[in-house]
């Protein structure tokens, strides 16, 4: 898992594919939950704040920008 410090180094383009990837990971984690159960359920909860936190990272520089370009 990414920390804070390794999000912001990350450029724009790596952003996104991190988030198409984590996502991706998460729907393969929950689908395999569903047919049988996961050794470490705890995974799944691991990946949706991942998922989240690169979200994050995503909108604080798409509100930064903006915020940046108004004035």
């Amino acid at each position: 898992m990414k920390n804070k410090t390794d999000l912001k180094g990350l450029s724009a383009d790596q952003l996104k594919e991190q988030i198409k990837t984590e996502q991706a990971q998460g729907q393969q984690l929950r689908f395999a939950h569903a047919i049988s159960p996961l050794e470490n359920p705890a995974r799944l909860k691991a990946n949706r704040k991942t998922v989240a936190r690169l979200l994050t990272e995503q909108n604080r520089r798409k509100s930064e920008q903006s915020t940046n370009s108004a004035q």
